[in-house]
């Protein structure tokens, strides 16, 4: 392999900080003011605030409104570069990464510090025969595909003849009744009970199908059972079927087989499992589920210079692994931040990474939400103001805070979905 060096003065400690994500960014501004030289890897060019993914998915929002070029992001500051290119392995012997550029070329980048902040990847549970039929929503790709997958299942029942074959192509299954199926779930019916009913001429919507199917006893199970039910509640009432203690026996082209029963259906939507990537990709042991087992300071046993944070790190919290949420993410990246500008100026180490939990959310539709922080819990309008509220302060970019706040806007007085393009290649198959 060819060996690169970063930019910057060769002299200074270089920090190589994998995964444009929450955790990946935030350690690398964190680092800004810090005498390092910062290299922020990523095969993608942009940092995506994928909690609001789904509305992207759901012609809420666009894929602009969610995204801000990592360029851009991290443009002020003179001690990060940014390479696109997708981390293939690390030699943690060598303190060496290896990558491929976006042209193809295999690299190596030396460092002195390491950041792995790669997140998590779909998991279909041994099933990854799924995947073909059942995407998931992780990256703009996904979402920009999915959108196009509902609106063109409505534009094919608007050209079918026989009203019979409308409830079968207007049937979507959603498997995992998590916050994100939960919210899409949510989000799909809105979407099919507004505008829509009157511009769609020849089909009667009220004739389409939401199936959320959940393996757990209920859904959102990191929740309080008396939210998960106030939840359930509100999706039941926007019409969308939920099934739980229930697994899924099989996926194809043409539906789904949950627990023995047959639901023919265009669109089968994966927002399940997850897997986390980190292990794998420095070739150690994993916890039970795949994350990374660190240290109190969230480095590698063993190995004071390697740093594993977000979804991929196991960090117990009161016997149980923190959750895979932004939040977490965020801490942990300026806490890694901390500890190496502490080592380098040879002060004292900061006192073990700790949480700080600011509550659990999960918007069901327009005007209604969950909360839950400690023993406070909140439902309905007053926890979807909170909602939006938090998630407009954390969006990347003043830009992004502005278009959110004016689609919102638009879509709460009209109930229209303002991002309702169908863009993909020509000749691809029908839904």
């Amino acid at each position: 392999m060819d060996s690169v060096s970063a930019r910057g003065d060769p002299s200074l400690p270089h920090v190589v900080v994998v995964g444009g994500g929450f955790g990946g960014v935030s350690a690398a501004r964190a680092l800004g003011r810090a005498p390092v030289r910062v290299t922020l890897i990523d095969r993608s060019n942009h940092h995506l605030f994928q909690p609001l993914l789904y509305q992207v998915a759901t012609a809420s929002l666009s894929p602009g409104d969610i995204a801000v070029p990592l360029r851009q992001f991290v443009g002020d500051q003179n001690n990060v570069t940014v390479a696109l290119a997708e981390v293939t392995g690390a030699d943690l012997e060598r303190r060496a990464v290896s990558f491929t550029t976006a042209d193809g070329r295999a690299q190596t980048l030396a460092y002195d510090a390491l950041v792995v902040a790669t997140g998590v990847e779909q998991s279909y549970f041994g099933h990854d025969e799924f995947a073909r039929w059942a995407p998931g929503l992780k990256s703009l790709l996904d979402a920009v595909a999915i959108r196009a997958r509902l609106l063109r299942a409505l534009e094919i029942a608007e050209t079918e003849p026989d009203p019979a074959k409308h409830r079968d192509i207007l049937t979507f299954v959603l498997v995992g009744a998590g916050p994100t199926g939960c919210e899409m779930a949510g989000a799909v019916a809105e979407m099919l009970q507004g505008p829509f009913r009157t511009e769609f001429r020849r089909v009667d919507l009220r004739s389409a199908r939401i199936v959320l199917v959940e393996g757990a006893a209920r859904i959102l199970p990191s929740f309080s059972e008396s939210l998960a039910r106030r939840a359930h509640a509100r999706l039941v009432a926007k019409g969308v079927e939920i099934r739980t203690g229930v697994r899924v026996d099989q996926v194809d082209g043409l539906g789904a087989t949950v627990a023995g029963q047959r639901i023919p259906s265009r669109l089968v939507l994966w927002t399940a499992g997850v897997t986390p990537t980190a292990g794998r990709l420095l070739g150690v042991e994993t916890a039970p589920g795949g994350r990374v087992r660190v240290q109190p300071d969230l480095t590698l046993p063993a190995r004071p210079e390697v740093f594993v944070i977000g979804d991929t790190a196991h960090v117990e919290r009161d016997g149980r692994p923190l959750p895979g949420v932004a939040q977490v993410a965020l801490q942990q990246g300026r806490y890694a931040a901390r500890v190496i500008a502490r080592r380098l100026a040879n002060a004292t180490p900061p006192p073990p990474f700790r949480y700080f939990d600011k509550g659990n959310m999960a918007v069901i539709g327009r005007g209604f939400a969950i909360f839950e922080s400690g023993r406070l819990q909140l439902s309905g309008f007053p926890a979807w103001l909170a909602w939006a509220t938090i998630h407009l302060a954390f969006l990347p970019a003043a830009g992004n805070r502005f278009a959110v706040f004016t689609r919102w806007a638009w879509s709460y007085a009209t109930g229209q979905q303002p991002s309702r393009l169908i863009i993909e290649p020509r000749g691809t198959p029908p839904a």
